[in-house]
């Protein structure tokens, strides 16, 4: 009767636990989606000016509209694109009407015209301030001579172009397939973390009940 008994605070003990992890996930995709609206109601609220000392953490997706020139030189970042292949995001020195220098990502061009001449001089940019988190310690350095980056690294490239550290990415279209900002890429996996869950719970569940109610089941001593 003991190990009856100790079977069945067993089962319900990990029932109970893969129960409360299933709905500790379901309360964090309650949460993930709430920093994803937000995060898309400030990529699509109208455009302000740029901040006098733009911060990485309070104007990270800030919608902005800014006049300026590109100017030349252009670093090439690696990326994918769906449908499309490889190729180079285009991010180049852009100085503002009011003669600050900031990063302007322009967007997407195939591998075949990296080295393409792209059109230069004033224009208007409505875009989003980023500053992206896409450097590891696996990351590659840049191939300076070859102009291949890895990764948007914000100082990294400010310093190479002589830059403040703020990174403009475009909506505008500038020449390059614009790649504007989005939620695509900010992982949320909760549901799935809960369905996993709750599964191993009914799965737990079942077990247990087979292991009380088999055959030779230890009900008595």
């Amino acid at each position: 009767m003991k190990r009856f008994g100790f079977l069945i605070v067993f089962g319900l003990t990990g029932f109970a636990v893969l129960i409360g992890l299933g709905i500790w996930q379901v309360q964090r995709l309650d949460w993930k989606r709430g920093i994803l609206a937000e995060i898309e109601a400030k990529i699509a609220a109208p455009e302000v000016g740029l901040p006098d000392a733009p911060d990485a953490e309070t104007d990270k997706y800030l919608a902005v509209q800014v006049a300026g020139t590109i100017l030349p030189g252009e670093l090439h970042v690696l990326v994918s694109r769906k449908n499309i292949g490889a190729g180079f995001r285009i991010i180049a020195p852009f100085e503002t009407d009011g003669g600050r220098r900031i990063l302007l990502d322009r967007g997407f061009v195939p591998a075949a015209q990296a080295k393409d001449t792209r059109s230069l001089g004033p224009v208007t940019v409505d875009g989003n301030l980023h500053w992206p988190d896409e450097t590891d310690k696996y990351t590659p350095e840049p191939d300076l001579k070859a102009n291949t980056w890895f990764a948007r690294d914000v100082p990294a490239m400010a310093a190479a172009l002589g830059t403040e550290p703020v990174l403009l990415v475009a909506r505008t279209d500038t020449g390059p397939s614009p790649m504007p900002v989005g939620t695509e890429g900010i992982p949320n996996d909760h549901l799935q973390y809960a369905i996993t869950w709750f599964s191993l719970a009914l799965i737990w569940a079942a077990m247990t009940a087979f292991f009380l109610w088999r055959p030779g089941a230890p009900k008595n001593g």
